[in-house]
């Protein structure tokens, strides 16, 4: 088990990005699919390890996914990511999905992944991270 795995889970990290789950982005079941999910976290991530590489990054490969819960319409989601190790131009970030239920309140996580994200320059071409870049 990996040190950011806990038994009793609470969101680790940062909040990014904060979303409702919408009817558009529902399977045939009514469910929000895994698939829209993932270009959110791809989102959040994004969006924090280019402030970590103060600059542009591209995401390079999911480590690691997997789905809990599923998500209803009208679910509030946030999104957090922590920093877990940083490379000479790489960035690796756990990205968890968290569900408030609009009828329940009932909060829960959903899905996390590890994602990795490179920095790139104007041109696409890996550069390395500033310095001050860390976990």
């Amino acid at each position: 088990m990996k040190d950011y795995e806990q038994e009793d889970p609470i969101p680790q990290g940062d909040l990014a990005l904060q979303i409702t789950a919408l009817p558009r982005e529902t399977n045939g079941f009514g469910d929000i699919y895994g698939g829209w999910l993932v270009a959110q976290m791809d989102l959040a991530g994004t969006a924090m390890a280019s402030r970590a590489a103060a600059g542009r990054v591209a995401t390079v490969s999911i480590e690691r996914m997997a789905f809990m819960v599923p998500v209803a319409v009208g679910a509030q989601l946030s999104f957090y990511t922590q920093t877990l190790e940083v490379g000479r131009s790489s960035i690796q970030m756990l990205v968890e999905v968290w569900s408030e239920d609009p009828v329940s309140q009932e909060w829960r996580k959903v899905t996390e992944a590890v994602f990795v994200f490179v920095a790139i320059d104007g041109s696409g071409r890996t550069r390395p991270l500033p310095r001050r870049c860390s976990p």
